[in-house]
């Protein structure tokens, strides 16, 4: 039968000397950071440890590592004491003029080509709201501090709360010479003459992209393990555009390019590989109000899109790149 704490007993103080030791590694550096004694710590932690029944960390010769208890426990410990910072906060700073910063993750390529350009508006609309962008590379989870992230994933279950903002479809595009090059060559030979251009995705082969291309449209005999690597979607068209190679790449992220016909696509072929870009969000945030008007900002903002989307909320987990 599941056991439920009652709130009078919290840990407080246990929670403050968890939080502290978890993010500053050492039970000296925390103990030096919340200026009082590394014994006081070590003995909330042991006690922390007790009352869950669990450890909380792995004791190394030479470092302290989060189990999965205490990576669960950090998370929700840092919202919690963030919620109640901020509401101190504005009662303390009633009538005063009140600013609030959200943490955003986005994957790089996905802030550059959209997202930076239009946070002005954001700004000017909504001033008591900074935002403090980060942008980790490839598919990944949401940082345990981020409030809000975009992910590149695909959709499997997990508690977080995500909307779909598009599915990805990606595109061979070129540079309008190499395409006048190639004019009237089949989709085969097309790949077969040029330069490959990837973009990595972590944990999966370096050529995956084109792989999955070639598998899908049945371009068996292609070879696609060649070429040139970047890490971002952005490094792959800049290569594209000084007019070398062919890449495969989400259209969306560059409509501009192909509307100006500084790119082109030569053929009219797309591989779905089930990636999308999703908004996540943790259920218990839905009810902040910095959180909710940057969601609903974001979501407004690319629902407009050509290849976006407007569904209700679904349940995601997102792959690890």
């Amino acid at each position: 039968m599941a056991r439920s704490i009652d709130r009078r007993w919290l840990p407080l103080n246990a929670l403050r000397a968890f939080e502290g030791v978890a993010k500053h590694g050492t039970f000296t550096a925390a103990a030096h950071a919340l200026l009082t004694s590394q014994s006081a710590l070590s003995r909330h932690v042991i006690a922390l440890e007790q009352q869950l029944g669990q450890p909380l960390f792995e004791r190394r010769p030479h470092a302290l590592v989060l189990t999965q208890a205490g990576q669960n426990l950090l998370l929700a410990i840092g919202k919690s004491f963030d919620r109640l910072e901020h509401a101190i906060d504005a009662i303390r700073n009633q009538g005063a003029p009140s600013v609030r910063t959200l943490r955003v993750q986005m994957p790089p390529s996905f802030a550059v080509r959209l997202a930076v350009p239009m946070l002005s508006d954001f700004r000017q609309a909504n001033a008591e709201i900074e935002i403090d962008l980060v942008s980790p590379s490839g598919v990944a989870t949401p940082l345990a501090e981020a409030d809000v992230a975009v992910i590149y994933a695909k959709p499997t279950i997990t508690d977080l709360v995500a909307d779909l903002l598009w599915p990805v479809r990606l595109s061979i595009v070129c540079h309008p010479d190499v395409a006048a090059r190639h004019s009237g060559a089949s989709l085969e030979e097309f790949i077969e003459r040029n330069e490959l251009i990837h973009v990595r995705i972590a944990d999966l082969p370096r050529h995956h992209v084109w792989t999955e291309f070639i598998r899908q449209t049945g371009s068996r005999q292609v070879s696609f393990e060649r070429g040139i690597v970047f890490d971002t979607a952005v490094l792959a068209v800049e290569y594209a555009l000084a007019g070398r190679g062919i890449a495969l790449i989400d259209t969306n992220l560059f409509a501009e390019e192909l509307r100006t016909g500084r790119l082109v696509k030569p053929f009219d072929v797309t591989l779905d590989d089930g990636y999308g870009y999703y908004l996540i969000t943790h259920p218990e945030d839905l009810s902040d109000t910095a959180i909710a008007t940057f969601r609903s900002w974001l979501i407004e903002r690319f629902g407009r899109r050509p290849g976006g989307t407007e569904r209700p909320q679904v349940r995601l987990a997102v792959s690890n790149e």
